[in-house]
């Protein structure tokens, strides 16, 4: 058996190694080596068609696994980062609000998000309160029924950037590092309300015990 022949039999084991895998960076990289070894065989044995079909694919291949490759960069960034809002002000609006108004009441269509500038807000809900760089309201706006989950009023006058609902979706779906981030966002804040839901039950169970047997 010639080394020609031994490389065709490599080239057809890399792409049957291909079909084998389950993830796609390994199946893209298998891909490129399979592509290398089919021009390299199909130049030593005359075959051209074999030569120009992998010499075609290999770009692409190699084109897939960078954008694999750049999509882990980008999950890997909006996991260490805090959303980049100067990209977003071109999309957004300021307002002001005074202290005492409601930002958002509970149960009403969600909109729009609001990116915190100055001031302070109370989640009223809860009983947190929140300071400069927050961002709220984005839970409702990515929500089935895009309602409000919680009420959220000005402690003190607030300055606020708005973003609707319509342009957050569209960057959601634009722009992979603010999708990451605000998906990011969405799962923490959740939990974080489930924990204080919970610390309140806890609470009111303790309360109930303690009291005194009437």
């Amino acid at each position: 058996m010639s080394w020609v022949e031994i490389n065709g039999y490599a080239a057809s084991a890399a792409v049957l190694a291909t079909f084998l895998m389950s993830t796609m960076i390994p199946l893209r990289s298998a891909a490129l080596v399979s592509n290398v070894l089919f021009m390299s065989y199909g130049y030593f044995d005359n075959l051209l068609p074999v030569l120009i079909l992998h010499a075609v694919l290999f770009p692409v291949n190699l084109h897939r696994l960078l954008q694999c490759r750049r999509l882990i960069q980008d999950v890997r960034k909006a996991q260490s980062e805090e959303i980049p809002i100067n990209s977003l002000l071109p999309y957004m609006k300021k307002h002001s609000f005074s202290a005492g108004e409601f930002l958002t009441r509970k149960g009403e269509q969600a909109d729009r998000l609001y990116y915190l500038v100055d001031g302070e807000i109370e989640i009223t809900d809860y009983g947190k309160k929140l300071g400069p760089g927050a961002i709220v309201g984005e839970i409702g706006v990515f929500a089935s029924k895009q309602e409000r989950s919680a009420t959220i009023t000005c402690v003190t006058g607030c300055s606020v950037y708005e973003l609707t609902e319509g342009m957050a979706k569209q960057l959601y779906l634009q722009d992979r590092l603010f999708g990451f981030w605000i998906l990011r966002l969405i799962i923490h804040r959740l939990l974080e309300n489930n924990r204080y839901l919970l610390q309140a039950s806890g609470a009111d169970q303790a309360a109930v015990i303690s009291a005194p047997a009437p």
